[in-house]
């Protein structure tokens, strides 16, 4: 058994193709990050919020090209909730025509989902 089958799978990790995905993780938590990242797909699309104490804990993570890695630094006063909330605003518009989804999952939270506008 490989480390890639047993994480994913602690989470859940199973978006449809064309989702968007979104990763909010606590430093902690970047394992588990790092080996979603590594199993999607290279025309995968998203954003991964890393965050951290201090910039001393930054470090480079390998994402697909379209996967976007930010961090995020509790010493200059920025959130992971309020980054993650920020984010699903934008890329989740209301559009009577059509539906946006994000699948997404947020350290703490058991399991990933997919989420709906």
């Amino acid at each position: 058994m490989f480390l890639s089958d047993v994480l994913p799978a602690s989470i859940a990790w199973n978006p449809e193709a064309g989702d968007l995905v979104l990763l909010g993780v606590a430093l902690d938590d970047l394992a588990i990050a790092e080996t979603v990242l590594a199993t999607l797909p290279a025309k995968a699309r998203g954003q991964v919020f890393v965050e951290a104490a201090s910039e001393s804990e930054v470090r480079a993570v390998a994402a697909p090209g379209r996967v976007c890695v930010t961090w995020l630094l509790r010493d200059r006063g920025q959130s992971l909730t309020s980054a993650v909330d920020a984010w699903l605003a934008e890329m989740l518009p209301v559009e009577f025509d059509r539906e946006h989804r994000v699948y997404a999952w947020i350290s703490g939270e058991s399991s990933a989902r997919a989420i709906l506008s």
